[in-house]
């Protein structure tokens, strides 16, 4: 592997986890979005990658492959003084796990911050490449 097939890798990793970041950042903020029974409840997405392989002029790293989404049932909850409410004092949240949706956070993040770094490493190795044919 080249130093440049590097930074390609690291930077399909930036991809994949911005991706994931943002999905699991939409989740965070509407984990208490309220629909009527009616309705669907918001459903989580969840962001699925795929190494790519050595075919097709692609070598090595990641892409999304795609999103999941979660359940469109959610759960009831008993707000009767919720203007959203049905006749019986219902309310459709999200099954959102809040726990788990901040631990994919650390996860992500701390992925992203890695591929961040490949990257730096990379770029201080071509810069020194070039100062020493400078000299």
């Amino acid at each position: 592997m080249t130093t440049f097939a590097a930074i390609g890798i690291a930077g399909s990793g930036l991809n994949v986890y911005r991706h994931w970041l943002d999905a699991v950042s939409d989740n965070l903020a509407n984990v208490n979005t309220v629909r009527p029974t009616d309705e669907d409840a918001f459903q989580a997405r969840y962001i699925v990658a795929q190494a790519n392989g050595n075919d097709g002029g692609q070598s090595g790293g990641v892409h999304v492959a795609g999103a999941v989404y979660g359940s469109a049932e959610g759960r009831l909850v008993y707000e009767p003084t919720n203007p959203l409410a049905d006749e019986e004092g219902y309310v459709r949240y999200p099954d959102i796990d809040m726990t788990s949706q901040m631990t994919q956070l650390i996860m992500a993040q701390r992925g992203y911050q890695a591929n961040a770094s490949v990257i730096d490493r990379a770029k201080d190795m071509y810069t020194s490449a070039l100062q020493i044919g400078r000299n």
